[in-house]
């Protein structure tokens, strides 16, 4: 029987039907979720309420839990009491019910959650990072790689901090164990990505930990250059050559940086005859401060001892040192620096044949012989092409003394030149400096080359001057910042830096060129400022008057210095020295016998050329160099 079908009328209507059913749907459900909100906003306090009264009996129950057994019994008893209390009391329990309730309000009101971990732009960075560092962390064949393309930050950076403008400040990362960290250049690889993608333009520190495979990158702050010429807190043999960061060493020095004092940590370099790096040498480059370390050093050398300065490129920077106290000279010219050197080889000569009659004698050493010496060498390669094209010595022969036998002697060499020079420099001068440092943009190869160490920071393209690196011996690369020692006589140094370096400067005590010497000049002022003498002879060097002429046995050379050695020791006895510029004689220690005489000694003039005396003659001084005058009979 075939299906009859429906009334048009109820076919029609059936869409209606739907439509007013979902409308009376779509309308239950939002009375529905109006009633439900309503009801939280009446009920909020209550479920605020609930909520932190379960919050207070998680913790409750987790307190029970971690009391050890032997202490639930007082605990128990402890509540019970407390709870009886409260019973007793008149209005306990309102009160307490009150209590439990506001601090279930307190616990379970709604805190807002605090952002944890790295913005977007910042996890970008880091992921950026983490695949600019999978080439060089990974190999084939790892069965549980800590760096894959495509992998994640989150496992491998451990530590990150950024600082406002979103770059990063601190980076602590994992790195696998086949990762070859004792090698420099593998080393050197990574930190240049680092250095390219954390952000170029600063410092970084890297700290690797072999032992945790860890490496720590941190970006350093500038040193302050902000710290001039003062008299530092420091024992005699100890010289401060600049500030440091404050983590790697472990010693300050109170300091004044314009009107505010502080305590800065400085890089002191030990010397004397305890010092395992006697001398020292500083290259750099044109400008980054060489010649203002060395006055710096020569400012400090003078409280205890005497500085002899060799002034290569001839600049005139070291004139407020001329003639005064402690400053046996101060030489520009190739004929003077050779005497003035030659005299210093020999003074160092006398000095270890001293010590030595002394301690054979069991008497201590002369006071001539223990106060320090400072030689302090500017360029000497540039005199060294000059001695080349007149065909003399080089003047870096006379330093071979002094820096092998230096130590014993109390004499310390400092050695300062540029780069682009640095091969012209004498087999002794590299061989017995074992304090170094680099002044000026250096990149990572010439630092290693130089210190023997590559720096664990990333060298800037742009430093202040006197900004550089330092390694005393095998001890650790440290950054430098030489305290500002600008040249008083410049015009161009500012009032207060000038007034600081006079301040330091002992009283002048001959006056420069012949001049009549100025009464005023004895409070640190620089006189006339020491021009230089004629080209030919250099500046005149003012000695001291005790121990400027060698001993006698001391001659031009070693083989010549023997006979004198034999005729010296043969009694055993201390002789009268050679004559001084002034006339007075130097010794090597009391002449036990008087009627005893001794050849003089061989002096060594201004001009290079030594001068012998004749038999029964006496020294004098013309024109600051000294000449044999026969007196008769």
């Amino acid at each position: 029987m075939a299906r009859r079908p429906l009334p048009r009328i109820l076919t029609e209507s059936a869409p209606l039907a739907r439509m007013a059913h979902s409308t009376s749907l779509t309308r239950s459900r939002e009375l529905a979720r109006t009633a439900a909100d309503s009801a939280c906003d009446v009920l909020h306090p209550l479920i605020t309420i609930g909520r932190g009264l379960r919050r207070l009996a998680a913790a409750g129950r987790g307190r029970w839990v971690d009391t050890p057994r032997e202490n639930r019994g007082p605990l128990a008893f402890f509540v019970g009491a407390c709870v009886l209390v409260v019973c007793l009391v008149p209005y306990g329990p309102l009160l307490a019910l009150i209590a439990v309730m506001g601090a279930g309000a307190w616990a379970g009101r709604e805190r807002t959650p605090v952002e944890t971990g790295p913005v977007e732009a910042e996890r970008e960075r880091l992921q950026a990072l983490y695949e600019a560092l999978v080439p060089y962390f990974s190999v084939e064949g790892d069965p549980s790689p800590l760096y894959t393309h495509d992998g994640g930050w989150e496992r491998v950076f451990t530590e990150h901090a950024f600082d406002d403008s979103g770059r990063i400040e601190r980076l602590q990362l994992k790195y696998p164990a086949y990762f070859t960290d004792g090698e420099d250049q593998s080393r050197f690889r990574i930190e240049q990505v680092l250095y390219a993608k954390a952000g170029r333009g600063r410092e970084y520190h890297f700290g690797w930990d072999e032992l945790a495979n860890q490496l720590t990158v941190t970006v350093l702050d500038a040193l302050p250059a902000d710290i001039g010429a003062q008299r530092f807190v420091s024992s005699p043999g100890e010289t401060v050559l600049g500030f440091t960061d404050a983590d790697v060493v472990q010693r300050t020095l109170p300091v004044t940086a314009g009107e505010e004092t502080r305590d800065a940590p400085p890089v002191v370099w030990r010397t004397g005859p305890r010092s395992t790096e006697p001398h020292l040498l500083v290259l750099g480059q044109p400008g980054t401060g060489a010649t203002t370390l060395l006055r710096s050093i020569a400012l400090q050398a003078l409280q205890h001892g005497d500085v002899l300065v060799i002034d290569g490129g001839g600049t005139g920077e070291y004139g407020a040192l001329s003639g005064r106290r402690g400053v046996l000279g101060v030489e520009s010219g190739l004929a003077g620096a050779l005497a003035t050197l030659e005299w210093a080889s020999h003074e160092t000569e006398r000095r270890l044949i001293a010590a030595n009659r002394a301690r054979q004698a069991g008497r201590p050493a002369p006071e001539d012989t223990r106060r320090p010496l400072w030689i302090l060498a500017d360029r000497p390669t540039a005199l060294a092409h000059v001695a080349v094209a007149e065909g003399r010595d080089d003047p870096q022969r006379w330093l071979q003394t002094p820096l092998r036998h230096g130590r014993a002697a109390h004499v310390t060499v400092v050695v300062a030149d540029q780069f682009e020079s640095a091969e012209l420099l004498s087999e002794p001068v590299r061989a017995h400096t074992k304090a170094r440092v680099v002044l000026g943009p250096a990149t990572a190869e010439e630092v290693r080359a130089v210190l023997g160490a590559p720096p664990h920071t990333t060298p800037t393209a742009s430093v202040p001057p006197g900004r550089g690196y330092v390694r005393l011996g095998s001890a650790p690369v440290l950054r430098l910042q030489v305290p500002a020692t600008p040249d008083p006589l410049d015009e161009a140094t500012g009032q207060a830096l000038r007034q600081a370096v006079l301040s330091l400067l002992p009283e002048r005590t001959v006056p420069a060129d012949g001049a009549e010497a100025d009464p005023t000049a004895t409070d640190g002022t620089p006189g006339d400022g020491g021009a230089s003498a004629d080209a030919d002879t250099g500046r005149r060097v003012n000695m001291r008057k005790s121990g400027v002429a060698g001993d006698a046995g001391v001659a031009g050379d070693a083989d010549a210095a023997e006979p004198h050695r034999e005729a010296l020791t043969a009694d055993g006895t201390a002789e009268p020295g050679g004559v001084t510029e002034a006339g007075a004689t130097a010794t090597t220690g009391p002449a036990p016998d008087a009627g005893k005489a001794e050849p003089p000694a061989e002096p060594v003039g201004a001009a290079g050329g030594r001068v012998r005396t004749v038999k029964g003659g006496e020294s004098r001084a013309v024109n600051g160099s000294v000449e044999a005058v026969p007196t008769e009979g």
